[in-house]
């Protein structure tokens, strides 16, 4: 599984993703600018001590990895309900930064590979790392949870 940020602005949700990948098993990408120095004391303080652990790759452009292979969905407030997909065993995740989303050119032109996680009416968004985690252990789920730990320690 691959997790994509695209220009992910706060430290603290992206700790939190990497934290995420680490326990799943999946490649973290983070699409530059990025709006925290990778350095940032915050940064690492919500990823713990599973920085080490994370397969972090870093990109300077979105285009490096749409699309990434045939297996590739994009989250926004537009498309298809999350649950009504079949995920395969590598699928790539794209979120988009915590203010804006994804690029409006960027659904636009996968308009088959959006995806949309259900809230109630009026309420616009959830945090960042709750979204990444809600769909990231779905998939995991479909999949049976490869190579996870099902029962106790």
């Amino acid at each position: 599984m691959h997790l994509v940020l695209v220009h992910p602005e706060i430290h603290s949700n992206t700790g939190n993703i990497a934290r995420t990948s680490v326990a799943l098993g999946a490649d973290l990408h983070l699409v530059k600018p990025l709006g925290f120095s990778l350095e940032d004391r915050y940064l690492k303080r919500a990823g713990l001590d599973y920085w080490p652990m994370v397969r972090l790759h870093i990109h300077d452009d979105i285009a490096e990895l749409l699309p990434t292979s045939e297996e590739y969905w994009l989250f926004s407030s537009q498309g298809r309900f999350y649950g009504d997909v079949e995920f395969g065993a590598d699928p790539w995740l794209f979120f988009g930064r915590e203010s804006q989303g994804l690029e409006p050119e960027i659904l636009a032109a996968h308009p088959d590979r959006l995806l949309r996680i259900p809230m109630l009416p009026g309420v616009r968004s959830l945090n960042l790392g709750n979204a990444v985690s809600i769909v990231a252990y779905e998939a995991m789920r479909q999949q049976g949870y490869p190579g996870m730990q099902r029962d106790g320690r």
